[in-house]
């Protein structure tokens, strides 16, 4: 807790401000950590930033012409992760990593750029111990290479190393306090429950942004605070913010709909939701409207979209993306609890963070196996994260073994903490805790 603290002073005194998205509840990354140097433009050129399609072509045509340049090679190598990022396109995966070891075999010693690229790279793919390793090399290579230093939080939150994770985000916002490593700040000390500092730590990264994209990341993240802590219209007044400061930022557009059907308001949901799909198809979205529409006992458009996202998992798994906590989750709601347990233990052997403690717990309860489960879904809980969905997993757990009391303390504390938290599971908590105390 001391080095939390630290964080939160760091934060202070800067005056200023988490993971790959898909189902992993964070959203989506946060700004690029080291962003890409835009080539220098032809004269008479637009001073305007380039946008990142822009960035990559300009690029490609500047390895064309020195086809030898290991730091060009190393940018888009990366900007190709931030493309795919963008684009929800993980075919660009492979061309990221031919990229980047390109620089590599081109400047194997110094290469900070490149193998922060890797580590961001092996990040995207959910491979956390190889992004753990290459982000080590970098900042072994460099102490002061800020942007590996959130390459190495990234892996290691997903890694479970929550004092490791602490000590890089630490570092992060010791070299360069800035949107990038105060928003990770704001992810450390949400993870630990404390979520007024979280949104304070947004608040400087807000008052930190050098671009409307950059706002309009730090609204949308004040959204999905206010919308975990049950502030749901609080929620879609910053979403709205986002959307106008970047009328493009696609995921505040699924942040409304979520909170428009926290509202009651399912037309404007189900619009903004087939939207935001129909930009970017990113997983989050397309599970969140499939639950959304079973909710509304639109079952038969359900399923259309829970079909989108096994084809979607089937196109990230062939480009090497390791999947199994979000594909997991998705068989112990919608599929197959067993093969959910085969899923989420291989994933909890890779990595013992609370996220997949949670997603086994669940999957052993959906398999009929609650005395497993429950040890898993208490260790879930052990940084103090107050998320509705995972108190709401473990008092199911301890109703089916019996508990009856610590059931109803964990049932009526998740929907305390966000009495819309699901569509599907905050009604099925309501039914659970009614029960519970007789009524």
């Amino acid at each position: 807790m001391r080095r939390l603290a630290l964080i939160a002073t760091a934060a202070a005194l800067c005056g200023a401000l988490i993971g790959y998205a898909v189902l992993e509840r964070t959203g989506e990354t946060a700004p690029s950590l080291a962003p890409v140097a835009a080539p220098a433009p032809d004269p008479g050129a637009a001073a305007a930033p380039l946008g990142n399609d822009a960035v990559v072509g300009k690029l490609q045509a500047r390895l064309r012409r020195s086809p030898s340049d290991a730091s060009s090679w190393a940018q888009l190598g990366s900007a190709y992760v931030e493309q795919a990022r963008l684009h929800v396109d993980p075919t660009l995966y492979p061309k990221s990593e031919q990229a980047l070891r390109r620089s590599l075999a081109l400047q194997p010693a110094a290469n900070t750029a490149a193998q922060t690229g890797m580590a961001g790279l092996a990040n995207a793919r959910h491979r956390f111990a190889e992004a753990r390793s290459w982000a080590r090399r970098a900042v072994a290579a460099d102490p002061y290479a800020w942007a590996a230093y959130g390459a190495l939080n990234d892996a290691l939150t997903q890694l479970g190393d929550d004092r490791g994770a602490q000590d890089a985000v630490q570092h992060m916002l010791d070299l360069h306090p800035s949107t990038a490593s105060f928003t990770r700040a704001s992810y450390t000390l949400e993870l630990h429950g404390r979520t007024g500092e979280a949104a304070k730590a947004l608040r400087y990264a807000l008052q930190d942004a050098s671009s409307p994209a950059d706002e309009a990341f730090c609204q949308h993240y004040l959204g999905e605070l206010a919308f975990n802590t049950g502030a749901t219209a609080q929620a879609l007044a910053h979403y709205r913010a986002a959307l106008a400061l970047d009328p493009t930022y696609t995921a505040s557009v699924a942040g409304a709909a979520r909170a428009e059907a926290a509202l009651g308001r399912t037309d404007e949901a189900v619009a903004d939701y087939r939207t935001a799909i129909a930009r970017v198809p990113q997983p989050q979205y397309v599970l969140e409207f499939g639950e959304l529409l079973q909710s509304l006992g639109r079952r038969k458009e359900a399923r259309a979209q829970y079909a989108v996202l096994e084809a979607e998992q089937r196109l990230f798994a062939a480009n090497g993306v390791v999947d199994d906590l979000n594909l997991g989750q998705y068989q112990a709601d919608h599929g197959d609890p067993k093969l959910a347990v085969t899923l989420l233990t291989a994933e909890w052997n890779r990595r013992h963070s609370v996220l997949v403690a949670d997603a086994l717990s669940w999957a052993l309860h959906r398999a009929g196996r609650d005395t497993e489960a429950l040890p898993l879904a208490r260790e879930a809980n052990r940084l103090g994260w107050r998320d509705a969905l995972l108190r709401y997993h473990r008092g199911v757990i301890e109703q089916s073994l019996g508990d009856r009391t610590t059931a109803r303390t964990d049932l009526a504390g998740a929907l305390s903490a966000n009495p819309v938290f699901s569509p599907v599971f905050a009604p099925d908590a309501r039914a659970r805790l009614a029960a519970l105390r007789g009524q």
